[in-house]
Protein backbone atom coordinates (compact mmCIF):
# COMPACT_ATOMS: atom_id res chain seq x y z
CA UNK A 1 0.00 0.00 0.00
CA UNK A 2 1.32 3.32 -0.70
CA UNK A 3 2.32 5.53 2.04
CA UNK A 4 1.55 9.62 1.72
CA UNK A 5 2.97 12.26 4.26
CA UNK A 6 -0.83 14.28 3.29
CA UNK A 7 -3.27 14.16 0.61
CA UNK A 8 -2.42 17.26 -1.29
CA UNK A 9 0.55 19.49 -1.18
CA UNK A 10 -0.22 23.32 -2.48
CA UNK A 11 2.91 25.18 -4.26
CA UNK A 12 2.49 28.88 -3.31
CA UNK A 13 0.83 31.22 -0.66
CA UNK A 14 -0.61 33.57 -2.96
CA UNK A 15 -4.53 34.15 -3.16
CA UNK A 16 -4.90 31.08 -4.99
CA UNK A 17 -2.24 28.60 -2.79
CA UNK A 18 -3.98 30.63 0.18
CA UNK A 19 -7.67 29.69 -0.56
CA UNK A 20 -6.98 25.87 -1.77
CA UNK A 21 -5.34 25.03 1.48
CA UNK A 22 -8.24 27.00 3.35
CA UNK A 23 -10.61 25.26 1.79
CA UNK A 24 -9.10 21.85 1.74
CA UNK A 25 -8.40 22.36 5.37
CA UNK A 26 -11.76 23.51 6.06
CA UNK A 27 -12.97 20.29 4.32
CA UNK A 28 -10.97 18.11 6.52
CA UNK A 29 -7.70 16.93 3.70
CA UNK A 30 -4.62 16.54 5.11
CA UNK A 31 -2.62 19.49 3.40
CA UNK A 32 0.60 20.92 3.27
CA UNK A 33 1.43 24.28 2.03
CA UNK A 34 4.98 25.29 0.95
CA UNK A 35 6.24 28.41 -0.01
CA UNK A 36 9.83 29.57 -0.61
CA UNK A 37 9.16 32.93 0.81
CA UNK A 38 9.39 33.60 4.83
CA UNK A 39 5.71 34.47 5.19
CA UNK A 40 3.22 36.27 2.51
CA UNK A 41 3.28 38.81 0.29
CA UNK A 42 5.03 42.16 1.10
CA UNK A 43 3.80 44.50 -1.70
CA UNK A 44 0.03 44.88 -1.97
CA UNK A 45 0.08 43.80 -5.63
CA UNK A 46 -3.81 42.73 -6.16
CA UNK A 47 -6.49 44.12 -4.24
CA UNK A 48 -10.16 44.61 -5.77
CA UNK A 49 -12.29 41.73 -3.66
CA UNK A 50 -15.09 42.04 -5.78
CA UNK A 51 -18.58 39.82 -4.78
CA UNK A 52 -17.66 36.73 -6.25
CA UNK A 53 -14.52 36.77 -4.11
CA UNK A 54 -16.21 37.66 -0.80
CA UNK A 55 -18.70 34.95 -1.58
CA UNK A 56 -15.84 32.57 -1.57
CA UNK A 57 -14.39 34.22 1.53
CA UNK A 58 -18.05 33.97 3.32
CA UNK A 59 -18.65 30.34 2.20
CA UNK A 60 -14.95 30.02 3.90
CA UNK A 61 -15.82 31.88 7.27
CA UNK A 62 -13.61 34.74 6.39
CA UNK A 63 -15.58 37.11 5.31
CA UNK A 64 -15.73 39.04 8.71
CA UNK A 65 -11.97 39.00 9.19
CA UNK A 66 -11.52 40.57 4.79
CA UNK A 67 -14.14 43.28 6.02
CA UNK A 68 -12.34 44.15 8.99
CA UNK A 69 -9.28 44.37 6.88
CA UNK A 70 -10.25 46.05 3.82
CA UNK A 71 -11.44 49.13 2.21
CA UNK A 72 -15.09 49.85 2.33
CA UNK A 73 -17.06 50.93 -0.83
CA UNK A 74 -18.24 54.38 0.18
CA UNK A 75 -13.80 55.20 -0.20
CA UNK A 76 -13.91 53.19 -3.16
CA UNK A 77 -15.96 54.24 -6.50
CA UNK A 78 -14.65 58.00 -7.61
CA UNK A 79 -12.53 56.54 -10.35
CA UNK A 80 -10.70 59.91 -11.63
CA UNK A 81 -9.30 60.93 -15.08
CA UNK A 82 -6.78 63.69 -14.14
CA UNK A 83 -3.14 65.48 -15.72
CA UNK A 84 -2.18 64.97 -12.02
CA UNK A 85 -3.62 64.96 -8.67
CA UNK A 86 -3.16 68.97 -8.08
CA UNK A 87 -4.12 68.82 -11.45
CA UNK A 88 -6.66 69.66 -14.07
CA UNK A 89 -10.04 66.76 -13.71
CA UNK A 90 -10.47 65.36 -17.05
CA UNK A 91 -13.48 62.95 -15.54
CA UNK A 92 -14.94 60.58 -13.42
CA UNK A 93 -15.85 57.20 -13.51
CA UNK A 94 -18.07 56.10 -10.56
CA UNK A 95 -16.71 52.65 -10.50
CA UNK A 96 -17.39 49.01 -9.01
CA UNK A 97 -21.11 49.18 -8.19
CA UNK A 98 -20.84 52.32 -6.36
CA UNK A 99 -22.41 54.64 -8.78
CA UNK A 100 -26.94 55.62 -8.25
CA UNK A 101 -27.52 53.40 -11.52
CA UNK A 102 -25.47 50.54 -10.34
CA UNK A 103 -25.58 50.28 -6.91
CA UNK A 104 -29.13 48.52 -6.04
CA UNK A 105 -28.39 46.21 -8.98
CA UNK A 106 -25.23 45.43 -7.30
CA UNK A 107 -26.92 45.35 -3.91
CA UNK A 108 -29.66 42.76 -4.78
CA UNK A 109 -26.92 40.64 -6.72
CA UNK A 110 -25.06 39.21 -3.74
CA UNK A 111 -25.20 39.00 -0.01
CA UNK A 112 -21.69 40.54 0.14
CA UNK A 113 -20.27 43.87 -1.11
CA UNK A 114 -16.99 44.42 -2.94
CA UNK A 115 -14.12 45.70 -0.90
CA UNK A 116 -10.42 47.23 -1.60
CA UNK A 117 -8.07 44.41 0.19
CA UNK A 118 -4.42 44.91 -0.92
CA UNK A 119 -2.71 41.31 -0.97
CA UNK A 120 -0.66 41.94 1.95
CA UNK A 121 -3.93 42.08 4.04
CA UNK A 122 -5.49 38.92 2.33
CA UNK A 123 -2.81 36.38 1.99
CA UNK A 124 -2.30 36.43 5.97
CA UNK A 125 -6.35 36.18 6.57
CA UNK A 126 -6.06 32.79 3.86
CA UNK A 127 -2.96 31.25 5.16
CA UNK A 128 -3.43 31.33 9.02
CA UNK A 129 -6.97 30.07 8.92
CA UNK A 130 -5.98 27.73 7.06
CA UNK A 131 -2.87 26.52 9.70
CA UNK A 132 -5.42 27.24 12.31
CA UNK A 133 -8.25 24.63 10.73
CA UNK A 134 -4.73 21.93 10.12
CA UNK A 135 -3.03 22.76 7.13
CA UNK A 136 0.81 22.29 7.76
CA UNK A 137 2.63 25.38 6.52
CA UNK A 138 6.29 24.79 5.13
CA UNK A 139 8.02 28.49 4.72
CA UNK A 140 11.37 28.80 3.09
CA UNK A 141 10.33 25.76 1.44
CA UNK A 142 11.24 26.16 -2.47
CA UNK A 143 9.41 23.42 -4.78
CA UNK A 144 12.06 21.96 -7.25
CA UNK A 145 10.35 19.54 -9.17
CA UNK A 146 7.83 16.56 -8.82
CA UNK A 147 7.58 12.71 -10.61
CA UNK A 148 4.22 11.20 -10.62
CA UNK A 149 2.94 7.70 -11.17
CA UNK A 150 -0.69 5.73 -10.92
CA UNK A 151 -0.92 6.13 -7.06
CA UNK A 152 0.59 9.79 -6.19
CA UNK A 153 2.77 12.48 -6.68
CA UNK A 154 6.42 12.84 -4.77
CA UNK A 155 7.32 16.62 -4.51
CA UNK A 156 11.17 17.49 -3.98
CA UNK A 157 12.29 20.83 -1.97
CA UNK A 158 14.87 22.86 -1.17
CA UNK A 159 14.67 24.03 2.89
CA UNK A 160 16.04 27.61 2.32
CA UNK A 161 16.91 27.73 5.76
CA UNK A 162 19.11 24.23 6.63
CA UNK A 163 19.73 24.08 3.02
CA UNK A 164 19.12 20.42 2.38
CA UNK A 165 16.32 18.93 0.05
CA UNK A 166 13.56 16.53 1.23
CA UNK A 167 10.64 14.85 -0.54
CA UNK A 168 7.36 14.59 0.44
CA UNK A 169 4.22 11.95 -1.25
CA UNK A 170 0.87 13.11 -1.51
CA UNK A 171 -2.43 11.89 -3.35
CA UNK A 172 -2.42 15.21 -5.78
CA UNK A 173 -0.25 18.17 -6.44
CA UNK A 174 -1.53 22.09 -6.37
CA UNK A 175 0.65 24.39 -8.43
CA UNK A 176 -0.16 27.68 -7.50
CA UNK A 177 3.09 29.08 -7.53
CA UNK A 178 2.37 32.63 -9.65
CA UNK A 179 3.11 33.71 -13.28
CA UNK A 180 6.74 31.89 -13.32
CA UNK A 181 5.22 28.52 -11.90
CA UNK A 182 7.66 25.71 -12.19
CA UNK A 183 4.72 23.43 -11.48
CA UNK A 184 2.73 25.01 -14.40
CA UNK A 185 6.14 24.44 -16.59
CA UNK A 186 7.23 20.80 -15.72
CA UNK A 187 3.78 19.47 -15.86
CA UNK A 188 3.66 20.67 -19.52
CA UNK A 189 0.73 22.89 -19.50
CA UNK A 190 -0.18 24.45 -22.95
CA UNK A 191 0.18 28.46 -22.55
CA UNK A 192 -1.78 29.94 -25.38
CA UNK A 193 -1.36 33.98 -26.25
CA UNK A 194 1.30 36.97 -26.05
CA UNK A 195 3.80 37.75 -22.97
CA UNK A 196 6.39 40.51 -22.33
CA UNK A 197 3.40 43.12 -24.37
CA UNK A 198 4.87 46.00 -22.31
CA UNK A 199 6.96 47.06 -19.22
CA UNK A 200 5.41 48.78 -16.15
CA UNK A 201 6.56 49.51 -12.67
CA UNK A 202 5.02 49.86 -9.20
CA UNK A 203 6.32 52.35 -6.72
CA UNK A 204 4.93 51.89 -3.13
CA UNK A 205 5.27 55.01 -1.05
CA UNK A 206 3.97 56.67 1.97
CA UNK A 207 2.29 59.96 1.84
CA UNK A 208 -0.45 62.18 3.07
CA UNK A 209 -2.31 62.92 0.23
CA UNK A 210 -5.39 63.80 1.36
CA UNK A 211 -6.27 67.21 0.22
CA UNK A 212 -6.18 66.04 -3.16
CA UNK A 213 -8.34 63.29 -3.11
CA UNK A 214 -10.61 63.02 0.20
CA UNK A 215 -13.15 64.70 -1.39
CA UNK A 216 -13.24 62.07 -4.38
CA UNK A 217 -12.49 59.22 -2.40
CA UNK A 218 -11.38 56.30 -4.84
CA UNK A 219 -8.87 53.16 -5.16
CA UNK A 220 -7.83 54.32 -8.74
CA UNK A 221 -6.59 57.91 -10.16
CA UNK A 222 -5.32 57.83 -13.27
CA UNK A 223 -3.21 60.28 -14.48
CA UNK A 224 -1.88 61.72 -17.94
CA UNK A 225 1.77 62.48 -17.86
CA UNK A 226 4.17 62.73 -20.82
CA UNK A 227 5.87 59.66 -21.28
CA UNK A 228 3.22 57.11 -19.60
CA UNK A 229 2.59 55.88 -23.33
CA UNK A 230 5.60 53.55 -22.39
CA UNK A 231 3.56 51.19 -20.75
CA UNK A 232 1.19 50.50 -23.14
CA UNK A 233 -1.67 52.63 -21.74
CA UNK A 234 -0.69 56.26 -22.49
CA UNK A 235 -1.37 57.24 -18.22
CA UNK A 236 0.23 56.76 -15.13
CA UNK A 237 -1.70 55.50 -12.02
CA UNK A 238 -2.10 56.30 -8.30
CA UNK A 239 -3.57 53.40 -6.80
CA UNK A 240 -4.44 54.36 -2.89
CA UNK A 241 -3.44 51.15 -0.59
CA UNK A 242 -4.86 52.77 3.00
CA UNK A 243 -6.68 56.25 2.72
CA UNK A 244 -5.22 58.45 2.46
CA UNK A 245 -1.96 57.74 3.35
CA UNK A 246 -0.23 54.46 1.62
CA UNK A 247 -0.38 54.33 -2.24
CA UNK A 248 1.10 52.12 -5.41
CA UNK A 249 2.11 53.78 -8.35
CA UNK A 250 2.65 52.44 -11.47
CA UNK A 251 4.17 53.65 -15.01
CA UNK A 252 5.67 52.51 -17.53
CA UNK A 253 8.61 51.95 -19.62
CA UNK A 254 10.09 50.93 -22.88
CA UNK A 255 9.96 47.17 -22.61
CA UNK A 256 12.24 47.01 -25.84
CA UNK A 257 15.03 48.40 -24.31
CA UNK A 258 17.03 47.86 -21.12
CA UNK A 259 14.76 47.47 -17.88
CA UNK A 260 15.42 50.49 -15.67
CA UNK A 261 16.94 50.56 -12.60
CA UNK A 262 14.57 53.08 -9.96
CA UNK A 263 16.43 54.37 -7.21
CA UNK A 264 14.87 56.41 -4.08
CA UNK A 265 15.65 59.49 -6.20
CA UNK A 266 14.40 58.98 -9.16
CA UNK A 267 11.10 56.84 -8.02
CA UNK A 268 10.19 60.38 -5.99
CA UNK A 269 10.60 62.38 -8.64
CA UNK A 270 7.54 60.17 -10.90
CA UNK A 271 5.48 60.13 -7.26
CA UNK A 272 6.04 63.85 -6.97
CA UNK A 273 5.47 64.13 -10.95
CA UNK A 274 1.94 62.47 -10.84
CA UNK A 275 1.02 64.16 -7.70
CA UNK A 276 2.18 67.52 -8.97
CA UNK A 277 3.38 68.70 -6.00
CA UNK A 278 7.33 68.79 -6.38
CA UNK A 279 7.63 69.93 -2.85
CA UNK A 280 5.62 66.49 -1.91
CA UNK A 281 6.95 64.87 1.41
CA UNK A 282 7.63 61.07 0.03
CA UNK A 283 8.56 57.97 1.70
CA UNK A 284 9.59 55.07 -1.13
CA UNK A 285 8.73 51.91 0.52
CA UNK A 286 9.47 49.65 -2.33
CA UNK A 287 10.10 49.63 -6.20
CA UNK A 288 9.19 46.75 -8.83
CA UNK A 289 8.90 45.68 -12.13
CA UNK A 290 6.66 43.55 -14.05
CA UNK A 291 4.97 42.78 -17.75
CA UNK A 292 1.78 42.86 -19.06
CA UNK A 293 1.05 39.16 -20.31
CA UNK A 294 -2.36 38.40 -22.60
CA UNK A 295 -1.17 34.44 -21.78
CA UNK A 296 -3.21 31.82 -20.39
CA UNK A 297 -3.32 27.67 -19.89
CA UNK A 298 -6.03 25.79 -22.04
CA UNK A 299 -5.68 22.96 -19.71
CA UNK A 300 -5.16 23.11 -16.17
CA UNK A 301 -3.96 19.60 -15.58
CA UNK A 302 -1.74 17.13 -15.83
CA UNK A 303 -2.56 13.52 -14.11
CA UNK A 304 -2.28 14.17 -10.73
CA UNK A 305 -1.05 17.89 -10.94
CA UNK A 306 -3.41 21.02 -10.98
CA UNK A 307 -2.09 24.61 -11.55
CA UNK A 308 -4.26 27.56 -10.59
CA UNK A 309 -4.06 31.26 -10.08
CA UNK A 310 -1.76 32.93 -12.25
CA UNK A 311 0.20 29.76 -12.81
CA UNK A 312 -2.61 29.56 -15.44
CA UNK A 313 -3.66 33.07 -16.41
CA UNK A 314 -1.32 36.14 -16.78
CA UNK A 315 -3.02 39.14 -17.47
CA UNK A 316 -2.77 43.46 -16.56
CA UNK A 317 -4.28 43.99 -13.58
CA UNK A 318 -7.49 45.75 -15.44
CA UNK A 319 -10.82 44.75 -13.97
CA UNK A 320 -9.17 43.78 -10.61
CA UNK A 321 -10.45 39.98 -11.72
CA UNK A 322 -6.35 38.49 -11.30
CA UNK A 323 -7.00 37.83 -7.28
CA UNK A 324 -10.46 37.26 -7.47
CA UNK A 325 -10.42 34.26 -10.15
CA UNK A 326 -7.27 33.01 -8.78
CA UNK A 327 -9.44 32.23 -5.29
CA UNK A 328 -12.65 30.96 -7.40
CA UNK A 329 -10.24 28.42 -8.97
CA UNK A 330 -9.07 27.26 -6.03
CA UNK A 331 -12.88 26.93 -4.85
CA UNK A 332 -13.54 24.46 -7.87
CA UNK A 333 -11.23 22.77 -7.33
CA UNK A 334 -11.30 22.43 -3.24
CA UNK A 335 -14.40 20.42 -3.27
CA UNK A 336 -13.31 17.82 -5.82
CA UNK A 337 -10.38 17.05 -4.17
CA UNK A 338 -11.60 16.78 -1.17
CA UNK A 339 -14.48 14.24 -2.24
CA UNK A 340 -12.01 12.03 -4.31
CA UNK A 341 -10.19 11.96 -1.52
CA UNK A 342 -12.80 10.65 0.93
CA UNK A 343 -13.87 8.25 -1.80
CA UNK A 344 -17.35 9.98 -2.34
CA UNK A 345 -16.49 11.00 -6.00
CA UNK A 346 -14.60 8.85 -9.11
CA UNK A 347 -11.74 10.43 -10.06
CA UNK A 348 -13.00 11.95 -13.03
CA UNK A 349 -14.64 14.76 -11.25
CA UNK A 350 -11.24 16.11 -10.96
CA UNK A 351 -11.38 16.12 -15.16
CA UNK A 352 -14.18 18.80 -14.33
CA UNK A 353 -11.53 21.57 -13.03
CA UNK A 354 -10.09 22.19 -16.25
CA UNK A 355 -13.13 21.71 -18.06
CA UNK A 356 -14.91 24.74 -16.28
CA UNK A 357 -12.00 27.23 -15.22
CA UNK A 358 -9.83 27.41 -18.47
CA UNK A 359 -12.57 29.12 -20.15
CA UNK A 360 -13.08 31.32 -17.41
CA UNK A 361 -9.49 32.06 -17.20
CA UNK A 362 -9.29 32.92 -21.38
CA UNK A 363 -12.22 35.17 -20.41
CA UNK A 364 -10.52 37.22 -18.14
CA UNK A 365 -7.80 37.63 -19.41
CA UNK A 366 -8.70 39.04 -22.77
CA UNK A 367 -11.14 41.04 -21.06
CA UNK A 368 -8.75 42.95 -18.76
CA UNK A 369 -5.95 42.79 -22.11
CA UNK A 370 -9.59 44.95 -23.94
CA UNK A 371 -9.76 47.02 -20.99
CA UNK A 372 -6.17 48.09 -20.85
CA UNK A 373 -6.89 48.87 -24.47
CA UNK A 374 -9.78 50.78 -24.30
CA UNK A 375 -8.41 54.31 -22.89
CA UNK A 376 -7.50 54.82 -26.37
CA UNK A 377 -10.56 56.65 -27.39
CA UNK A 378 -9.99 59.21 -24.41
CA UNK A 379 -7.08 60.69 -26.06
CA UNK A 380 -8.65 60.15 -29.46
CA UNK A 381 -11.21 62.73 -28.01
CA UNK A 382 -8.71 65.22 -26.44
CA UNK A 383 -7.03 65.02 -30.04
CA UNK A 384 -3.79 63.57 -28.80
CA UNK A 385 -1.63 60.74 -28.60
CA UNK A 386 -0.36 58.94 -25.90
CA UNK A 387 2.90 60.18 -26.71
CA UNK A 388 1.92 63.87 -26.41
CA UNK A 389 3.95 66.38 -24.31
CA UNK A 390 2.81 68.42 -21.27
CA UNK A 391 2.03 71.73 -24.07
CA UNK A 392 -0.26 68.78 -26.47
CA UNK A 393 -2.41 67.74 -23.53
CA UNK A 394 -2.71 71.54 -22.30
CA UNK A 395 -4.24 72.05 -25.67
CA UNK A 396 -5.95 68.59 -26.04
CA UNK A 397 -7.63 69.50 -22.72
CA UNK A 398 -8.50 73.61 -23.63
CA UNK A 399 -9.81 72.59 -27.18
CA UNK A 400 -12.09 70.15 -25.41
CA UNK A 401 -13.32 72.48 -22.63
CA UNK A 402 -13.94 75.66 -25.69
CA UNK A 403 -17.23 77.00 -25.80
CA UNK A 404 -17.57 76.14 -29.77
CA UNK A 405 -19.29 73.63 -31.87
CA UNK A 406 -15.87 71.83 -32.46
CA UNK A 407 -15.69 71.83 -28.44
CA UNK A 408 -19.23 70.70 -27.81
CA UNK A 409 -17.94 67.71 -30.49
CA UNK A 410 -15.00 66.62 -28.21
CA UNK A 411 -16.96 66.81 -24.70
CA UNK A 412 -19.55 64.54 -26.41
CA UNK A 413 -16.93 62.34 -27.67
CA UNK A 414 -14.90 62.02 -24.28
CA UNK A 415 -17.98 61.31 -22.78
CA UNK A 416 -19.01 58.33 -24.75
CA UNK A 417 -15.01 57.50 -24.20
CA UNK A 418 -15.42 57.78 -20.26
CA UNK A 419 -18.74 55.97 -20.62
CA UNK A 420 -16.44 53.02 -22.38
CA UNK A 421 -14.58 52.16 -19.13
CA UNK A 422 -17.87 50.58 -17.44
CA UNK A 423 -16.42 47.28 -19.48
CA UNK A 424 -13.63 47.26 -16.80
CA UNK A 425 -14.95 49.65 -13.73
CA UNK A 426 -18.58 47.92 -13.72
CA UNK A 427 -18.44 44.45 -15.67
CA UNK A 428 -20.24 43.11 -13.19
CA UNK A 429 -21.47 40.48 -15.55
CA UNK A 430 -18.02 39.32 -15.74
CA UNK A 431 -17.60 39.56 -11.91
CA UNK A 432 -20.28 37.46 -11.40
CA UNK A 433 -21.60 35.62 -13.88
CA UNK A 434 -18.92 32.62 -14.87
CA UNK A 435 -20.51 29.57 -16.75
CA UNK A 436 -19.47 25.99 -16.60
CA UNK A 437 -19.66 23.16 -18.92
CA UNK A 438 -18.83 19.86 -18.02
CA UNK A 439 -19.64 16.48 -16.61
CA UNK A 440 -20.30 17.84 -12.86
CA UNK A 441 -23.21 19.70 -14.99
CA UNK A 442 -26.02 17.81 -16.29
CA UNK A 443 -27.73 20.73 -18.58
CA UNK A 444 -30.93 20.82 -19.66
CA UNK A 445 -33.26 22.73 -22.74
CA UNK A 446 -34.55 25.41 -20.89
CA UNK A 447 -32.81 28.87 -22.06
CA UNK A 448 -32.62 31.84 -19.63
CA UNK A 449 -34.85 34.50 -20.54
CA UNK A 450 -33.15 37.17 -22.14
CA UNK A 451 -33.40 40.62 -21.14
CA UNK A 452 -31.55 42.28 -23.85
CA UNK A 453 -28.87 43.74 -21.46
CA UNK A 454 -25.20 43.51 -22.03
CA UNK A 455 -23.94 40.18 -20.60
CA UNK A 456 -20.80 42.00 -19.79
CA UNK A 457 -21.62 44.60 -17.90
CA UNK A 458 -25.34 43.10 -16.10
CA UNK A 459 -25.66 40.20 -14.08
CA UNK A 460 -28.09 37.40 -14.93
CA UNK A 461 -29.29 35.72 -12.34
CA UNK A 462 -30.56 32.25 -13.41
CA UNK A 463 -31.09 28.20 -12.10
CA UNK A 464 -29.73 26.86 -15.05
CA UNK A 465 -27.31 24.04 -14.50
CA UNK A 466 -23.47 25.75 -14.35
CA UNK A 467 -24.67 28.90 -13.50
CA UNK A 468 -24.24 29.97 -9.58
CA UNK A 469 -27.26 29.86 -7.86
CA UNK A 470 -29.27 32.75 -7.36
CA UNK A 471 -29.00 35.01 -4.07
CA UNK A 472 -32.40 36.08 -2.22
CA UNK A 473 -32.91 36.57 0.93
CA UNK A 474 -35.25 34.34 3.29
CA UNK A 475 -35.91 34.61 6.90
CA UNK A 476 -35.13 32.18 9.49
CA UNK A 477 -36.26 30.63 12.31
CA UNK A 478 -35.09 33.56 14.64
CA UNK A 479 -36.65 35.63 11.70
CA UNK A 480 -32.95 36.80 10.79
CA UNK A 481 -32.67 37.08 7.18
CA UNK A 482 -29.97 34.54 5.49
CA UNK A 483 -28.82 34.59 2.05
CA UNK A 484 -29.83 31.95 -0.33
CA UNK A 485 -25.76 30.94 -0.73
CA UNK A 486 -25.43 30.76 3.34
CA UNK A 487 -27.70 27.87 3.07
CA UNK A 488 -26.25 26.28 0.25
CA UNK A 489 -22.14 25.10 0.20
CA UNK A 490 -20.21 24.64 2.80
CA UNK A 491 -18.63 21.78 1.23
CA UNK A 492 -21.95 20.22 0.62
CA UNK A 493 -24.26 19.12 -1.92
CA UNK A 494 -28.32 20.33 -1.26
CA UNK A 495 -31.18 19.10 -2.65
CA UNK A 496 -33.19 22.87 -2.75
CA UNK A 497 -37.39 22.15 -3.03
CA UNK A 498 -40.16 23.98 -1.82
CA UNK A 499 -43.03 22.86 0.67
CA UNK A 500 -44.71 20.83 -1.94
CA UNK A 501 -41.79 18.71 -2.54
CA UNK A 502 -41.96 16.73 0.23
CA UNK A 503 -40.98 13.56 -1.83
CA UNK A 504 -37.36 15.24 -2.51
CA UNK A 505 -36.54 14.85 1.21
CA UNK A 506 -36.79 10.96 1.34
CA UNK A 507 -35.08 10.52 -2.03
CA UNK A 508 -31.97 12.75 -0.64
CA UNK A 509 -31.98 10.38 2.58
CA UNK A 510 -31.85 7.40 0.27
CA UNK A 511 -29.17 8.88 -2.34
CA UNK A 512 -27.07 9.52 0.78
CA UNK A 513 -27.52 6.12 2.10
CA UNK A 514 -26.58 4.35 -0.74
CA UNK A 515 -23.76 7.09 -2.03
CA UNK A 516 -22.17 7.77 1.48
CA UNK A 517 -22.96 11.62 1.07
CA UNK A 518 -23.66 14.26 3.55
CA UNK A 519 -26.37 15.57 1.51
CA UNK A 520 -28.25 18.54 2.68
CA UNK A 521 -31.63 19.52 2.01
CA UNK A 522 -32.99 22.82 1.53
CA UNK A 523 -36.85 23.47 1.68
CA UNK A 524 -37.68 26.97 0.65
CA UNK A 525 -41.09 27.94 2.71
CA UNK A 526 -40.33 25.90 5.43
CA UNK A 527 -39.73 27.52 9.09
CA UNK A 528 -36.23 27.87 9.03
CA UNK A 529 -36.29 29.37 5.31
CA UNK A 530 -39.39 31.56 5.16
CA UNK A 531 -39.68 33.32 1.46
CA UNK A 532 -41.28 36.15 3.22
CA UNK A 533 -39.95 38.15 0.25
CA UNK A 534 -41.16 36.04 -2.89
CA UNK A 535 -37.86 36.81 -4.42
CA UNK A 536 -37.58 32.60 -4.33
CA UNK A 537 -40.88 32.29 -6.18
CA UNK A 538 -39.75 35.15 -9.02
CA UNK A 539 -35.85 33.59 -8.94
CA UNK A 540 -36.33 30.06 -9.26
CA UNK A 541 -37.38 29.16 -12.79
CA UNK A 542 -39.02 25.87 -11.31
CA UNK A 543 -41.99 24.55 -9.56
CA UNK A 544 -42.41 24.60 -5.87
CA UNK A 545 -42.32 21.09 -6.49
CA UNK A 546 -39.08 20.72 -8.29
CA UNK A 547 -35.58 20.62 -7.33
CA UNK A 548 -32.25 21.64 -7.61
CA UNK A 549 -29.05 20.41 -7.03
CA UNK A 550 -26.33 22.73 -5.99
CA UNK A 551 -22.77 21.63 -5.37
CA UNK A 552 -20.35 22.72 -2.67
CA UNK A 553 -19.09 25.89 -4.68
CA UNK A 554 -22.70 26.52 -5.11
CA UNK A 555 -23.18 26.37 -8.25
CA UNK A 556 -26.20 24.10 -9.56
CA UNK A 557 -25.28 20.58 -11.14
CA UNK A 558 -28.75 19.33 -12.15
CA UNK A 559 -31.89 20.56 -12.01
CA UNK A 560 -35.91 19.07 -11.85
CA UNK A 561 -38.04 22.08 -13.14
CA UNK A 562 -41.34 19.72 -11.63
CA UNK A 563 -42.46 17.83 -8.84
CA UNK A 564 -41.76 13.79 -8.93
CA UNK A 565 -43.46 10.91 -6.56
CA UNK A 566 -41.46 8.15 -5.21
CA UNK A 567 -39.73 5.69 -6.60
CA UNK A 568 -39.00 8.31 -9.26
CA UNK A 569 -37.56 11.22 -7.41
CA UNK A 570 -35.16 9.04 -5.63
CA UNK A 571 -34.23 7.23 -9.06
CA UNK A 572 -33.58 10.32 -11.13
CA UNK A 573 -31.87 12.50 -7.79
CA UNK A 574 -29.75 9.10 -7.58
CA UNK A 575 -28.58 8.89 -11.43
CA UNK A 576 -27.90 12.86 -11.30
CA UNK A 577 -25.49 12.49 -8.29
CA UNK A 578 -23.77 9.43 -9.72
CA UNK A 579 -23.33 11.63 -12.96
CA UNK A 580 -22.04 14.35 -11.56
CA UNK A 581 -19.95 12.35 -9.24
CA UNK A 582 -18.65 10.14 -11.80
CA UNK A 583 -19.59 7.75 -10.00
CA UNK A 584 -20.63 4.44 -12.26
Amino acid sequence: MTEFDTDVIVVGSGPAGGSAALALATYGVRTVLATKYGWTANTPRAHITNQRGMEVLRDLGVEDQALAQGTPPELMGDTVLCTSLAGSEIGRITSWGTGERSAAEYGAASPCHMIDLPQTYLEPILVSNAAQRGAKLRLDTEFLDYTQDADGVTARFLDRVRGDEFTLRARYLVGADGARSRVAEQAGLPIAGETGKAGSMNITFKADLAQYVAHRPSVLYWVMRPGAHLGGIGMGLVRMVRPWNEWLLVWGYDIAGEAPEVDVDEATRIVRDLIGDPELDVEITSTSLWTVNHSYATQYSSGRVFCAGDAVHRHPPSNGLGSNTSVQDSFNLAWKLAMVVRGEAGEGLLETYSAERAPVGKQIVDRANLSRDQFGPIFEALGISGGTDSDGIAAGLAACEAATPDGARRRRQLEKAIELKNYEFNAHGVELDQRYASTAVLADSAAPAADGRDPELFHHATTAPGAKIPHVWLVGAHGRRESTLDLVGHGKFTVVTGLSGAAWQGAAEKASAELGLDLRVLTVGADDARDSYGDWTRASEIDEAGALLVRPDGYIAWRHPTGAAEPEATTVLLAALKSVLSRA
